[in-house]
């Protein structure tokens, strides 16, 4: 049951084989997580590319040419090149929008295509670069192919995964995504090395094979059962729900789809639906937990990776290199979390991760605040690998607990008539607080200095404090019976589920 403050939970588990059908359309759909992870990463190397710096941004590039002209926390503060990394953020945020429309109406499969379409033009543009108009106009694209990916690839996963790995295989949007992060770090440590000045323009250019992969991918899979029966097609529904659950009685499954499918299609105006009594429940546990996940800091050091340990007193190879290292311990993260998910829960990763990523901030604020001054830096051989330590401690727990949890979550707890407006939300949240923070941290580091670890320090005690009291646990439960075992049964939520208490049910009325 879902009491208390979230235990275990039951529900009817349909039969289902693992198929190999089901592996290889989740691992193609994933790979839009590849993509989204290498963007993420490779904005981090490119900004600390004195090359980069010189042709786009020679403010910054002056700064440290000069010693002492700025404080040790100051030197890459600057909101253009803030802007290169955050322009990305913005544009998916609005994206998520219309993707929103064409998951629903055109499915899921449709969605990913346009996204990997949006990622390879983009990609062009990037590395073509002649001007920051052109530079900037370049990551829009790119975020409005995320926008579309990670509205409809979570969706597709969840859909698509039989009840017991559900967790396991949608997770690998994470994975992908965290050794798109790696990549991406290691791309920029090798052409930080090459000469003549062009080695961002091939980190920019090479996001063009994953972009890719995403849009032939998308041409082969086939749609999920549930949007395909959502939109009509139902003899081709059950027939991808056969091949996909390698078994001939399908029924029980597709009877509660096609119920759920029913329900969705009185529901005209999807986003007004969200707001009915008996979603705040998991309207409220989605914003909250995008919002949580950008708090924890994690993209000050996803975003900013080689600009933050340069910062740190570390040299322009010694920094890639640290970078490196994160970023390899973020995919052994997603790796524990796709082992552990469907055993431990939920819940049980959330609350680790949280006490860890708490402890782990506390501890590099005071290492900091002692060793790291304005204008000197005491920071030692043995200080600095310290400092990498803990900065992996923080970037392991955060891989197998709020980066890829968040995400499974929210595509999990809605139900399907208001799965597709509730992942734009959920896209919506993530990106306009990843939008905050990568257009902040670099001013917030320069005014804060030390103190910006004890702000995020703060926010992760109050996001674990949040998930032991209002998060249920939905580890093996069928995700079209989310609200009877879940949501029905916690202490707090259970008393919006009272169709009672809902708003006019006219048709059309939503």
């Amino acid at each position: 049951m879902a009491g208390g403050f979230g235990g275990p939970t039951d529900g009817e588990e349909f039969e289902a084989k693992i198929t190999p059908i089901v592996v290889i359309s989740c691992i193609l759909a994933a790979s839009g997580g590849l993509m989204f992870g290498y963007d993420i990463g490779i904005s981090g190397g490119v900004t600390s590319m004195p090359e980069f710096l010189r042709e786009f941004f020679p403010v910054v590039y002056k700064r440290q040419q000069i010693p002492g002209l700025e404080s040790n926390y100051c030197k890459y503060d600057n909101q253009g090149l803030q802007l290169f990394t955050s322009s990305l953020y913005i544009a998916a945020l609005i994206a998520t929008f219309f993707a929103s429309y064409t998951t629903r109406v055109f499915g899921r499969k449709m969605s990913m295509f346009i996204a990997g379409i949006f990622f390879i033009v983009g990609t062009i543009l990037n590395a073509a670069a002649q001007n920051l108009i052109m530079l900037i106009v370049g990551r829009l694209l790119l975020g409005c192919g995320v926008g579309f990916a990670n509205q409809a690839v979570p969706l597709f996963l969840s859909e698509v995964a039989p009840t017991r790995i559900r967790g396991a295989l949608n997770l690998l949007f994470q994975l992908m995504c965290t050794i798109g992060i790696l990549v991406a770090n290691l791309i920029n440590y090798g052409t930080a090395k090459i000469e003549g000045g062009y080695g961002w323009r091939i980190s920019l250019g090479l996001a063009g094979i994953p972009s890719l992969l995403l849009t032939f991918g998308a041409l082969i899979v086939t749609d999920t059962p549930n949007s395909l029966i959502q939109r009509g097609k139902l003899e081709e529904g059950k027939k991808v729900l056969k091949r996909i659950r390698g078994i001939d009685n399908v029924d029980p499954e597709f009877l509660e789809i096609l119920e759920a499918s029913r329900a969705a299609k009185e529901v005209q105006h999807p986003f007004r639906n969200l707001f009915k009594r008996r979603n705040r429940p998991q309207l409220i546990i989605t914003i909250f937990l995008q919002f949580f996940q950008q708090f924890t800091g994690i993209n000050s050091v996803n975003f900013y990776a080689p600009v933050l340990f340069q910062t740190l007193g570390f040299k322009h190879d010694a920094s890639l290199y640290s970078s490196v290292i994160t970023g390899g311990i973020m995919v052994l993260g997603a790796i524990v979390s796709i082992f552990l998910v469907d055993r431990a829960g939920r819940r049980v990763l959330l609350l680790e991760g949280g006490i860890q990523m708490f402890i782990s901030h506390v501890i590099i604020a005071v290492i900091l605040g002692w060793k790291l001054k304005d204008q000197s830096n005491d920071l030692d051989k043995g200080m600095g690998i310290l400092v990498v330590v803990i900065i992996c401690s923080f970037v392991g727990s955060f891989g197998w607990s709020w980066g890829p949890l968040c995400w499974l979550v929210a595509s999990e707890i809605f139900p399907l008539e208001a799965r597709s407006a509730g992942q734009s939300v959920t896209v919506c949240i993530n990106m306009l607080f990843t939008f905050v923070i990568a257009q902040a941290f670099l001013s917030m580091l320069c005014h804060f200095r030390f103190g910006i670890f004890l702000f995020f320090a703060a926010w992760c005690l109050i996001m674990t404090v949040f998930v032991y009291f209002l998060l249920p646990e939905t580890k093996g439960v069928p995700i079209e019976e989310m609200s009877d075992v879940v949501w029905r049964q916690h202490w707090f939520w259970k008393r919006y589920m009272d169709d009672s208490e809902d708003e006019p049910k006219e048709k059309g009325y939503a």
